[in-house]
């Protein structure tokens, strides 16, 4: 056997193993036609506002009628807000107010939600966008689309509701049919907002609304409690890349005849929801 110093042989040894080690032993992820795995973006936000100083004290007041009268210390206190109690900050916030008038009391609540997905191949808007169908689909908007599905933005709404339509006017802003306990006083009352009376002609059913954020759709319920007067709650719910905002402003009267009015409260809500997009945006 010959003899190889070695020097010689190591270096015999390194050609060999550089020989062996073509393209298909480089990298284990880089074979050519292997699957490439591409991880969905992330959301656009990744913070959300502080809900309690989301909204201004100018807006509070003219959303809370009450809070005016009160003395200046009581006053501060009910502009200042009450946060919701949330265990994670950085996915969900929110905020509520409460004032009395001598007329009717008015509440105010206001929700952020940050989606987050935890799925590498679903996008934080995409699982948005699926949790917000939920919410809108749970609404059961008159004319909306099958359960499981919602309505392409700006898609309108059919003039009749269809038996489920009619189904949700018994406790909502409906076709004519009134509150969930009509009254006289009630269908007469032009003040009610209750689509369907005399000279009105808009449409205040629950409904998807246009040029708010990515898809939006506002809900109108009004209840009442045995002999209590009637409580109006409207709610505006909007998606905006990976954040849903809820709005719910809600009136009841002191008199138990009145009617809250569906359409002060429904532009009101609309109006501070178009608000919130901007503060989302900034």
């Amino acid at each position: 056997m010959a003899y190889v110093p070695g020097v010689a042989l190591l270096a015999a040894l390194a050609v060999g193993c550089t020989a062996g080690s073509d393209g298909s032993a480089t990298d284990a992820d880089s074979k050519p036609g292997g699957p490439t795995v591409t991880t969905a973006p992330p959301g656009k936000y990744r913070t959300l506002p502080a809900p309690c100083r989301a909204v201004p004290g100018s807006t509070l007041k003219d959303l809370l009628p009450g809070v005016a009268e009160l003395p200046r210390q009581q006053q501060e206190k009910a502009l200042r807000g009450s946060p919701t109690i949330t265990y994670d900050t950085d996915r969900k916030v929110g905020c509520s107010w409460k004032a009395d008038a001598p007329d009717s009391t008015r509440n105010l609540s206001i929700d952020f939600e940050r989606v987050v997905s935890y799925d590498p191949l679903v996008s934080d808007d995409d699982r948005a966008r699926s949790l917000y169908v939920k919410k809108e689909n749970a609404a059961e908007l008159p004319g909306s689309s099958a359960p499981g599905t919602a309505p392409e933005k700006g898609a309108p709404t059919s003039a009749g509701g269809g038996e489920k339509g009619q189904e949700k006017e018994t406790g909502k802003a409906g076709d004519g049919t009134g509150s969930a306990d009509p009254s006289p006083s009630a269908s007469a009352d032009p003040s009610s907002g209750t689509p369907g009376t005399p000279g009105g002609g808009e449409d205040l059913r629950p409904r998807v609304v246009d040029g708010l954020g990515d898809a939006a759709f506002l809900d109108d319920l009004l209840t009442r409690a045995g002999s209590t007067a009637q409580h109006r709650t409207v709610s505006v719910v909007f998606r905006t890349s990976n954040v849903i905002v809820t709005v719910r402003y809600g009136e009841q009267p002191a008199l138990v005849t009145k009617v809250p009015d569906s359409k002060e409260l429904q532009d009101k809500a609309q109006a501070l929801a178009r608000k919130l997009a901007e503060v989302i945006s900034e």
